[in-house]
């Protein structure tokens, strides 16, 4: 009876046939460019090793054998010749008919020894066939020479009382026109290979086309856009668009339905203000008064998240002086900004107003529980990081993630200047808007660094 547990452990033919696909595609490139030349190259690669296959088995390997066996059947009747009519061992006959009927050079070496084996030669078809047929055929001991002089071939056979050496030229034993074969089979195939990479290029280039435009509308960045190319990618070309005017249709109606309850509820707080200043100054009214600055942060707090700036287009700007002014925007709330450091290219392009509030919640947050501010912009290969540190209590590192979180509060953790539980949520949506992310780490300065990164 069979082991349950080891048979378990076994792996079936689907599960080793799917191991084997994602082994395979681990190892394939992932680009589409790379994949559809691939899947051109591939079968071009199997049918031309199976022609050459099947020419060097079929027709190589047959021709250069019945030369070869053509040209042993040459030396063969040399050798008869020679023992048949002894009397004309001195004489020129032989190395007449040699010459004049089989194109061949021979010569008598009396007393000679047969040289030592050579190395066989990498490439072994005349070699192996022309000793195939001397065996078979004269069936005496014998040497040879294919790769000494390249277009003679040397045999070497014993006789009684010496050798007989025999000097042919390759091509009567060697199938000698086949490399024009494989040279017209690979010029085809390098032409092919040619039309095939610009037909490709141009095919995948409207893709590439489509996907920079949709990343570029991700980040507020307008191009021109017109779909190219197959019928299927202009159909995608046209659902994109579609989609784009329907986004854009929609953030319009928010941007004017945001602005329209804006405008009501900031009258509405004004006739507050207006109500309360006209009272009697007491400390009730003082709280209320309070209590309706707070109400008109919150408000403008919630728009902002609302509103997102998405409709803001993105423009270079110098990012040094977006530094200074957030800079100035933090010390005015009373916080501290001891260095302000640029590192790398001065100008990048985002969202001016968007980007500079992303940046002021992050370094407000720091001022609120931090005595002294670092501000830190880098370039990181094609990305520009904005680091804020500060030398506050910091965050622990298991509640990082939550205090991005919109209205959500925690105990001991960190939350915006405004105290409304949206400014680190508010600055990670506008990072991502940017096709960025914010993330945080512990400082150098002893509490808490928030980096943002974005596409330089």
């Amino acid at each position: 009876m069979a082991n349950p547990t080891l048979a378990g452990t076994l792996p079936t033919p689907r599960r080793a046939w799917r191991r084997l696909g994602r082994v395979i595609g681990d190892r394939l490139p992932k680009g589409l460019y790379a994949r559809s030349l691939i899947i051109i190259i591939a079968p071009m690669v199997l049918l031309q090793s199976v022609i050459a296959y099947t020419f060097m088995e079929r027709h190589w390997q047959l021709v250069t054998r019945r030369l070869s066996a053509a040209v042993t059947a040459d030396v063969a009747a040399l050798i008869d010749i020679y023992e048949s009519y002894p009397q004309d061992k001195g004489s020129e006959t032989l190395e007449r008919i040699a010459s004049e009927r089989l194109n061949l050079d021979i010569d008598i070496l009396e007393g000679a020894k047969l040289p030592a084996p050579g190395p066989r030669p990498f490439f072994s078809l005349l070699d192996e066939a022309l000793s195939d047929e001397i065996r078979r055929q004269i069936a005496r001991p014998f040497w040879i020479d294919t790769v000494g002089r390249s277009n003679l071939i040397e045999i070497r056979v014993e006789i009684p009382g010496g050798v007989m050496r025999v000097i042919a030229r390759r091509s009567q034993a060697y199938a000698s026109n086949s490399h024009i074969f494989l040279l017209w089979m690979g010029g085809s195939s390098m032409v092919l290979l040619g039309v095939a990479i610009l037909f490709l290029r141009n095919q995948i280039r409207p893709i590439l086309r489509l996907a920079d435009v949709a990343e570029n509308f991700g980040k507020g960045r307008e191009l021109d856009f017109r779909p190219r190319g197959a019928r299927e990618v202009r159909k995608a070309g046209h659902a994109f668009i579609e989609m784009k005017r329907r986004i854009e249709r929609a953030m319009e109606q928010r941007t004017t339905m945001l602005n329209g309850v804006s405008h009501d509820l900031r009258t509405i707080i004004t006739r507050f203000r207006l109500s309360l200043v006209l009272l009697p100054q007491t400390p009730e009214i003082d709280d209320l008064q309070r209590d309706v600055d707070e109400m008109s942060r919150m408000l403008e707090a919630y728009l902002a998240f609302a509103k997102g700036d998405s409709g803001e287009p993105a423009a270079a700007i110098d990012l040094r002086a977006l530094l200074e002014d957030v800079r100035t925007d933090v010390e005015r709330l009373g916080g501290h900004v001891s260095e302000v450091t640029l590192e790398g290219q001065a100008t990048v392009t985002v969202r001016p107003d968007a980007f500079r509030r992303c940046l002021f919640n992050l370094a407000a947050n720091a001022a609120r529980y931090g005595d002294t501010i670092a501000i830190t912009a880098r370039q990181e290969a094609r990305w520009l990081a904005v680091s804020i540190d500060d030398d506050g209590p910091g965050i622990p590192v298991e509640q990082r993630e939550e205090v991005f979180k919109p209205f959500v509060r925690l105990d001991d953790a960190r939350q915006d200047a405004g105290g409304s539980g949206l400014g680190l949520a508010i600055a990670l949506d506008i990072a991502r808007a940017h096709g960025g992310d914010v993330a945080l780490y512990d400082s150098p300065l002893g509490g808490l660094r928030a980096t943002v990164r974005v596409p330089a």
